[in-house]
């Protein structure tokens, strides 16, 4: 197996997933530079979302179009563009907006990433190229959150976009010089009104969420943009099925593996998702901590998910998938729940 592509491709899952964790460690101290509260500060984590929740759709039309691996340069050098902007931004609106512009590139980054891999690896080594690819990614909520921690405490937190850089500029090098180079393929035509309906569905959806109890807007705003996207989504779906081409396939729904997976998955990673956002938070506003000490604590949950990527093949072959996942997902539950019971006097150790 030729193991260079993927490791060159967890470059990038390495930088998106590093700047996740260490933006929210840091998320106080830029909160208080940038003369806003820390919750008002959820706008720039909802900024990239949406931006996510907008542009991934496109990512596959994208690298049929230009190619995967100019597709993935590209994605890679906006990503450090918005890097660049958000460590010289002074301001809530200029954060958001910042962060915004990464969302676009990590929204390309991740998809493109993975549809290189698995077009340039066999069918058979498809697995083993996927942990070479995840494990490397798993690297950055590792030393993200101490680094991130350490940034802010002893310089200043606008280094910790600006690390970006040099990591950015290596994936590019060493993408130009060793994936295999995809030429376009004839695609039909964008589905624009797709794009526009699914982007105002998904954006709508995950904004109005994030919005509604934040102090920088109106309750009725959250309520509106919710609205907003309910009514989108429902007009895609009606879209969808008379679109020749549309933008989702929906008819991936119909298979119970796919539809499984995707409500299985979403609903785990909202209780999953929070996770990198509220114990920082609860850390260094509830119980005081500096941000070097809250990232000392939060980054051992990155050494448990890098262990079990060398077991995980294993206990598929002795318990399988379908007992895998439901045990897997019982114990992030609980893990979860415990959180809760944190105090200040509960020893270090333990958290």
């Amino acid at each position: 197996m030729n193991r260079i592509i993927p490791l060159i491709l967890a470059v990038a899952l390495f930088m998106e997933n590093m700047d996740s964790t260490v933006i929210a460690t840091s998320l106080p101290a830029i909160a208080v530079d940038i003369h806003t509260s820390p919750i008002a500060l959820k706008l720039a984590l909802t900024a990239y979302l949406v931006s996510l929740a907008i542009f991934i759709p496109i990512s596959g039309w994208m690298a049929d179009r230009f190619g995967a691996k100019n597709v993935f340069r590209a994605a890679i050098g906006v990503f450090v563009a918005g890097s660049v902007a958000c460590a010289f931004s002074n301001s809530l609106p200029a954060f958001v907006v910042s962060r915004f512009l990464q969302g676009m590139g990590g929204a390309m980054m991740t998809p493109v990433g993975r549809l290189v891999l698995v077009r340039a690896t066999p069918k058979s080594e498809l697995v083993a190229a996927m942990s070479w690819l995840t494990v490397p990614a798993l690297v950055g909520p590792l030393v993200g959150p101490p680094i991130g921690g350490f940034i802010t405490t002893y310089f200043t937190w606008h280094w910790i976009f600006l690390i970006n850089v040099p990591i950015g500029l290596l994936g590019i090098w060493l993408a130009t010089r060793y994936l295999p180079q995809t030429e376009p393929a004839e695609t039909p035509p964008l589905d624009f009104p797709g794009f526009v309906l699914s982007g105002l569905a998904a954006s709508g959806i995950v904004f109005g969420l994030s919005v509604v109890s934040l102090p920088a807007l109106p309750p009725i705003a959250g309520f509106i943009t919710v609205a907003v996207g309910l009514v989108s989504g429902a007009l895609y779906l009606l879209h969808a099925r008379r679109a020749r081409n549309p933008l989702l396939a929906l008819e991936l729904f119909r298979n119970q593996v796919f539809r499984s997976s995707v409500l299985g998955g979403s609903l785990f990673r909202i209780g999953i998702g929070a996770v990198p956002f509220l114990l920082p938070l609860m850390f260094q506003i509830g119980f005081g901590l500096t941000p070097f000490q809250s990232g000392m604590i939060t980054f051992v949950s990155a050494i448990g998910a890098i262990g079990m990527k060398f077991v995980t093949a294993l206990l598929f072959r002795l318990a399988g998938f379908r007992r895998v996942l439901i045990w897997g997902s019982l114990i992030a539950a609980g893990s979860i729940a415990i959180y809760g019971l944190f105090t200040p006097e509960t020893p270090y150790a333990l958290m």
